[in-house]
């Protein structure tokens, strides 16, 4: 377990939510996510697929029904009635308690799981947070995905590739790949990894990871749902909205050709595509810094909560 940075105990104070207000904040947040949710369980249902979407739920594993409950944070009080846990059966449960009108988590309910888990995840976002971000991978991951495959193999087959396989293997071939994020790498062909620059493990991640990089800024949405619904609900919605923009990005900066779906791609086989898509690199890259600091904030007080 990594030793996670110490968080002041007098920065925690216990905040108390009006009824309206947390309401509010609810249907803010199932404005972010359920038409997503409901969209993928609606096409899982009738055995459809969505190149592009689909990622978010099963590379992902937080369930749609869980994304779309919410949850206060540690440290939120709620004001609460009879009907809002009749609608809302999920809060009746563990590790939510209720004294009166006010609902909110159970500190004593966190396990040393998922203490460590948090410690793990505030120190990630921590050293991310430190290291400089570096805007030059051009995405080319997806490339590195599909390099030497034949037709049968290509993982969205149903699509076709923006350039014939020979092409597409010399233009790799041509490139500085220098993918950093250990989650992606596994995904790369065989004769794709020995092109990369770097070659991550799981042990250094924390040492490799770094905040220009698409999937780890993608990757907030996973780590934040890992401590659900200790961080709340609120924090796991921003994170999963600023993943589908990274996955939309993802995607039409891939080798797939998915015109027909709307996705314009951005041509990083050439210079002026790959401008467009360093360009985007930072701007979400911007929106991740505040959500990754707020995510270090919250996982520490995970640990502080629970140290008792």
């Amino acid at each position: 377990m990594m030793t996670a940075p110490a968080l002041d105990p007098s920065s925690r104070t216990d905040t108390v939510w009006p009824q309206a207000r947390w309401r509010e904040l609810w249907g803010e947040h199932l404005g972010r996510v359920a038409v997503m949710a409901d969209a993928f369980v609606d096409r899982r249902s009738r055995g459809e697929k969505h190149p592009v979407h689909d990622f978010l739920f099963t590379y992902y594993s937080f369930s749609p029904a869980k994304l779309k409950r919410w949850a206060p944070p540690l440290g939120v009080q709620m004001e609460t009635g009879d009907e809002d846990l009749m609608e809302m059966p999920w809060l009746k449960e563990r590790p939510f308690r209720r004294a009166g009108r006010l609902l909110a988590l159970d500190p004593r309910q966190i396990s040393a799981v998922v203490r460590a888990r948090a410690a793990d995840i505030a120190l990630l976002c921590e050293r991310i947070l430190e290291r400089p971000p570096r805007f030059r991978c051009h995405g080319l991951h997806e490339w590195a995905m599909v390099y030497r495959q034949s037709a049968e193999e290509v993982r969205h087959n149903g699509y076709e590739l923006r350039m014939p396989p020979d092409d597409l293997a010399r233009f790799v071939e041509a490139q500085a790949i220098c993918c950093s994020h250990y989650d992606a790498f596994p995904f790369f062909t065989p004769a794709a990894r020995p092109l990369n620059a770097l070659q991550p493990t799981l042990e250094s991640r924390p040492e490799l990871e770094q905040s220009g990089c698409l999937h780890t800024n993608m990757d907030l949405y996973k780590w934040s749902s890992k401590l659900w619904p200790w961080v709340g609900s609120d924090l796991i919605g921003r994170a999963f909205a600023l993943a589908c923009e990274g996955r939309d990005l993802d995607m039409r900066a891939s080798p797939y050709d998915l015109r027909a779906m709307g996705y314009e791609p951005v041509r990083i086989e050439t210079p002026a595509g790959r401008e467009e898509y360093v360009a985007a690199q930072r701007e979400l890259a911007a929106k991740a810094e505040p959500i990754r600091e707020e995510l270090r904030e919250a996982a520490l007080t995970v640990v502080a909560a629970g140290g008792g």
